[in-house]
């Protein structure tokens, strides 16, 4: 029933995990020996400690897992020796700040340890430049192959067939498409479920059916050395991770084994990773492995003296933002992905196959891992080159610290908005989303830039665009800003039964006449959030959905998993073929109408209805909906004519005082208004109830996606409440702090920023019911320090909305 191609420890992982679940009817295919892959040359270092929630949770099962395996066979290799990670820089230890109050807001115990306290864990270290540590007893490292294959030994145990020397050459699909049966050089078989666990050639396999997995084999190496006389390192030595000197070292035979990640990775093998490299390595790079080991002389200066026992030079595969690729193919039913597992291997390897047994056998994983989500890359990516320089910048911020205000610098422009030369003639500073260029904001008078590590500039302080982003918001408030939103994800679904299929999917009611906005989610069965939408009716079987730049890909993959098979429902991205311009703020009428004869009074155009209207001699899709809190539309118009849009616009702006606006202004106006921003305020984990967002639940439309655990959910009450809270303290939050009520843990802020017209640092959490009361006292941690703060109404600007139906 169900094959498994790759035999790492993900597959392997899979294997188990499935067996215990009862699914013994499983073949795991090798084209060379079990852990003939990346797996074999892994360092095998394994920490508990991540800000991410999911990563953190996968990292302590696999901990568990490795802990109770090596508990039941003592050769598996697993040494809970503990880990330390340094600051050896201010910035970095400021960094740690952060990320220790982080990790407690999502349940790790961790603190910060001094200096000294470090050294006497580790007392080879240097003294020098060292700011503080955090110490974890429960981290180790393992041995790669042995924990491998004792979960293959233990799959096979309980009836999984597992066979090596098969390589797989084609994979078969019915006339439906459904993957139905397994190529390979010893003959073929008939299957319903193949998992796509093929390491680094997992997207060659994936070619095999049409499917681009975006993933890169990249360079990784480190490096043993022979016991230093009078200086070999005990076996219970922890982890030793400096992130500021790009360098990881362990205990390895008394001796050292050192590795790292290098400011300039290098990609190898981009067309494709040659079949029979098998259990194989690359030649040393001694050069590119020398600002590794100059870290590690400068941590640990004893280095200088060791003799080197070998380099190893082993590529892996890393996807473009790090994180592994996991979950069912759209448009493929029976496939099924664990691979590009970038730099988490055996962190997550052991969690990889709960996560994917259980989401196989259920058919929902055990918990949100939409951040791992195979369906989140967009086409652009299969791009090969495109795809490896963004893999390679994602590899060089795994340890170089990277600002939240910091954008990508690689391989830009790739995606431009065709308003893109007047936004640089305005002084538009540019970050970049999904490969799209977009303004953060404008610096008037100056030329337009690509912002890349601008925060290096200003630290942790208060950003130098503060300023600038308050002019931009105040203008949308006091007066109308003009944005481009081009890059926002577009997509048709049209065709008979397109109201039915979208009725199935989103819990708002889509049977509104033509010309109808409506704001909805997509649900998955337990009701929590997938998607956060925007769906405007165009005819009766003709729907516009827009999404957010970078979750384009996830929902159009949501949508085609649900697409019946025999539909005539017609799924489209449309995303290239329209820009977008949000004109928005009190004088917006005022500067429409001077350019348009149509009307477009509020009795004539109401709020949360669409229409064409002709601007410039452009025809235009208008839809009056805002992102703001304020009167204003969303003009939806064929590329071409995009500048002469803008241009109408802009001029009529000008004696209203409108001016050009970026995102950062627009993330500042939405958390006045309490608007939701999905994957961070809104995620899988929720259900629209505890966001907020009951008022876009309509029960009695008839039954979608997520309904039944809706109802039950109602008849059992909320336990928790996404509630808006202000802190005393400067703009400096970024989203992720934790959150006390009476000195003990309460939630962590999911959004966070700063209110230009309330005038206050506003923060997004979800607080037990009892905490989540308006002028309940609380706390926020900055930095170490402990903010006071309140929770306040849900909404501090315009609560009654009377500013957009105005």
């Amino acid at each position: 029933r169900i094959t498994i191609i790759g035999g790492g420890i993900a597959g392997c992982s899979i294997a188990y995990h499935l067996a215990r679940l009862g699914q013994t009817d499983v073949v795991l295919l090798d084209k060379g020996e079990l852990t003939s892959g990346t797996t074999w040359h892994a360092a095998g270092l394994v920490t508990q400690f991540h800000t991410s929630p999911t990563l953190m949770r996968m990292r302590k099962y696999s901990i568990e897992l490795y802990r109770q395996l090596q508990a039941e066979n003592p050769a598996t290799g697993w040494r809970e020796v503990g880990s330390l990670r340094v600051a050896s820089s201010r910035d970095q230890f400021k960094f740690l700040q952060r990320q220790v109050g982080m990790a407690r807001a999502i349940g790790l115990e961790v603190d910060l340890i001094t200096p000294a306290e470090a050294l006497a864990l580790f007392p080879s270290m240097s003294p020098a430049d060292l700011h503080g540590a955090i110490y974890l007893p429960g981290d180790g490292y393992l041995d790669p192959s042995g924990v491998t294959l004792e979960l293959a030994r233990r799959a096979r145990a309980l009836g999984v067939r597992v066979h090596t020397q098969v390589r797989v050459t084609g994979l078969e699909r019915s006339a439906d498409g459904a993957l139905s049966g397994v190529q390979t050089d010893h003959g073929d078989f008939k299957t319903e479920v193949v998992i796509n666990a093929g390491g680094m050639w997992a997207r060659q396999v994936g070619h095999m059916v049409g499917v681009e997995l975006p993933m890169t084999p990249l360079i990784h190496q480190h490096l043993t050395t022979r016991p230093i006389p009078g200086h070999a390192l005990p076996r219970n030595t922890p982890c030793l991770r400096d992130p500021e000197n790009l360098v990881y070292i362990r205990e390895e035979v008394g001796g050292y084994l050192v590795g790292g990640f290098e400011r300039e990775p290098v990609a190898w093998a981009v067309d494709g990773v040659a079949w029979d490299f098998t259990q194989k390595l690359l030649p040393p790079d001694w050069a590119l492995f020398d600002p590794i080991m100059e870290g590690a002389i400068r941590r640990v200066p004893v280095l200088a003296q060791a003799e080197l026992a070998h380099l190893v030079n082993g590529p892996e595969a890393i996807t473009p933002d790090s994180r592994p690729l996991l979950g069912p193919v759209p448009g493929v039913p029976g496939l099924w992905v664990a691979a590009g597992l970038s730099h988490t291997g055996f962190g997550a390897g052991g969690a990889i196959g709960d996560i994917l047994a259980g989401w196989i056998v259920n058919g929902e994983p055990p918990y949100d891992v939409t951040e791992m989500n195979v369906r989140r890359f967009g086409p652009q990516l299969a791009d090969r080159a495109y795809a490896a320089e963004r893999a390679r910048e994602a590899y060089k911020y795994y340890y170089v610290l990277r600002f939240p205000h910091d954008e990508n610098e690689w391989a830009r422009p790739r995606r431009l908005s065709p308003l893109d030369q007047r936004l640089h003639a305005l002084g538009a500073v540019f970050g970049e989303k999904n490969g799209w260029e977009r303004p953060n904001y404008f610096e008037p008078g100056q030329p337009g830039r690509r912002a890349g590590a601008d925060q290096r500039g200003w630290g942790w302080n208060v950003p130098a665009f503060f300023d600038a982003v308050g002019a931009e918001h105040q203008a949308a408030r006091q007066r109308c800003a003009l944005w481009d939103m081009t890059s926002f994800g577009k997509l048709s679904v049209s065709g008979r039964g397109a109201l039915a299929f979208l009725q199935q999917l989103a819990c708002n009611d889509l049977d509104r006449p033509p010309g109808s906005v409506i704001y909805t989610q997509f649900l998955n069965p337990r009701g929590g959030i997938e998607s956060d939408l925007t769906i405007c009716r165009m005819a009766p079987e003709l729907f516009t959905v827009v999404t957010g730049s970078n979750f384009v890909a996830s929902d159009l993959g949501w949508m085609r998993m649900h697409l019946p098979r025999e539909s005539t429902v017609e799924l489209r991205e449309i995303t290239d073929e329209w820009s977008v311009l949000g004109l928005w703020g009190p004088r917006a009428r005022d500067v429409l109408q001077a350019v348009t004869e149509r009307d477009v009074s509020n009795a004539a155009f109401p709020y949360l209805t669409a229409q064409t209207v002709e601007i410039a001699g452009v025809e235009t899709w208008a839809q009056r909906v805002t992102y703001v809190g304020e009167l204003g539309w969303e003009f939806y118009v064929h590329r071409d004519d995009a500048g002469a849009v803008w241009d109408a616009l802009y001029t009529a702006g000008q004696p209203h005082g409108l001016a050009p606006a970026g995102y950062k202004s627009l993330d500042s106006l939405r958390l006045e208004k309490g608007y939701r921003y999905w994957s961070a305020d809104l995620t899988p984990s929720e259900n629209p109830y505890e966001a907020g967002l009951g008022f876009c639940v309509k029960l009695n439309k008839g039954d979608f996606i997520g309904r039944a655990a809706l109802v039950a959910l109602k008849a059992a009450g909320l336990q928790r409440r996404l509630c808006t809270v202000t802190a005393a303290c400067e703009p400096i939050l970024y989203g992720g702090e934790a959150v006390y009520v009476g000195g003990q843990l309460a939630g962590r802020l999911r959004s966070a920023g700063y209110g230009y017209t309330v005038g206050r640092v506003i923060g997004l959490v979800y607080l037990p019911l009892a905490l989540a009361r308006p002028g309940q006292a609380l706390e926020v941690e900055v930095f170490g320090d402990r903010a006071p703060g309140e929770v306040v109404a849900d909404v501090l600007y315009d609560p009654r909305g009377e500013r957009v139906r105005a």
